[in-house]
């Protein structure tokens, strides 16, 4: 393992139509740089930028409800969304790019169904995954750290006000991947109880 490099945080959020990858799909996501840490001081971004994709379907299956959360046409996904190959591609050299020499690390409230989509696909189309295989944060555990409360009182609405994202939160993979990325960064400066 790599050690005394510095970590570049990415926000990423996804859409999909499903509860899980493989039998369902994709539908977007977004990719957020949210700030770096050089072993002694978090660094925020001085601009709020990233990298979004629409993804063509990889399944007939689908779950309606699910699929409605993003707002995405499904036939328009089929006839004009991107391929999956080359648009993770094309995100996992977006990260490397800003990552530069620092270790990426991809973040997501909560981390675990974000992160089971975007590396099931980075996995399934053989792409080499900017994060390994364990470089993540989830800032619901991390809030849950710095607050010192347990996981039920890890949720958004029981965040002090002044940790919370000015960003609403739209179901647009790219702005939540802002808004949870603000999110990181806030709770990153922040003291704690």
């Amino acid at each position: 393992m790599v050690t005394g490099k510095a970590d570049a945080y990415f926000s990423i959020d996804i859409e999909a139509d499903g509860p899980y990858p493989g039998e369902y799909s994709m539908s977007s996501f977004g990719v957020a740089y949210c700030g770096e840490h050089n072993g002694k001081k978090f660094i925020r971004p001085s601009k709020w930028e990233g990298f979004y994709s629409e993804l063509q379907p990889i399944s007939e299956n689908f779950n309606p409800a699910a699929a409605a959360v993003s707002g995405l046409d499904r036939q328009s996904l089929i006839e004009n969304g991107d391929a999956p190959f080359y648009s993770l591609d094309s995100a996992a050299d977006y990260i490397r790019n800003i990552a530069g020499e620092r270790r990426a690390v991809f973040c997501a409230y909560p981390l675990g169904f974000d992160w089971l989509f975007f590396y099931w696909y980075l996995m399934r189309y053989n792409i080499e995954s900017p994060f390994g295989h364990s470089n993540h944060v989830d800032i619901k555990t991390l809030y849950m750290a710095k607050a010192n409360v347990n996981i039920g009182r890890s949720i958004k609405r029981h965040m002090p006000e002044a940790l919370k994202s000015s960003q609403k939160h739209t179901h647009y993979a790219l702005d939540d991947a802002i808004e949870q990325g603000e999110l990181f960064a806030n709770i990153m400066e922040w003291e704690g109880n």
